[in-house]
């Protein structure tokens, strides 16, 4: 039972954060919203390939990918959201995300963490934005850029980087994370 109240209220305060902070402001247009998430992927890319040559090479081979800023709280439950814009290679063309987790754990605190998602093929993407996607992969790398290099490569179609303020980590725990297309922004 315990468990239970402590899974709902996680998933309350990601829906909290979701829908406060990750809404549009008053004083942020739709257009000034998606020029600040293209202006975070180039960042976020730009971090992840002076960490990782074999990102960068994998992201060579890729159909496309995608960028999510997140702040996650935690306080006995888990919950937080974000943001991010998923990309064609080829066409250029973007499509706007929103993202929120929630789950159980110990501690107390904020964080925030960009991740990045690299598709092998048309197929993966579209299925990633059309349909959305629910984590389920946990971390496998250590943090930091040491094991930044280590068995970079596609696993089921997918590869998950994770920036944290530890660093870069593969396969980054999105367990209990949904993305879907940000109708806000279409």
């Amino acid at each position: 039972m315990k468990r239970r109240i402590m899974v709902v209220a996680g998933m309350i305060l990601a829906c909290l954060i979701v829908a406060g902070p990750g809404r549009i402001a008053a004083k942020e247009s739709k257009a000034e919203l998606k020029q600040r998430l293209d202006n975070d992927n180039k960042e976020i890319m730009a971090k992840l390939f002076e960490k990782s040559k074999d990102a960068k090479e994998l992201y060579n081979k890729s159909y496309g990918s995608a960028t999510f800023t997140a702040t996650k709280v935690t306080f006995g439950a888990s919950g937080g959201g974000g943001r991010g814009v998923a990309i064609e290679k080829k066409s250029g063309k973007r499509t706007y995300m929103k993202m929120a987790t929630g789950g159980v754990g110990l501690g107390i605190g904020a964080q925030r963490t960009e991740y990045v998602f690299l598709f092998e093929n048309k197929e993966v993407f579209d299925k990633f934005v059309e349909k959305g996607w629910q984590g389920g992969a946990g971390a496998s790398a250590a943090a930091g850029t040491e094991g930044a290099n280590k068995t970079v490569g596609f696993k089921d179609g997918i590869a998950v980087f994770q920036f944290t303020k530890a660093g870069l980590v593969l396969s980054a725990d999105v367990s209990g994370t949904k993305y879907w297309k940000d109708d806000e922004l279409k």
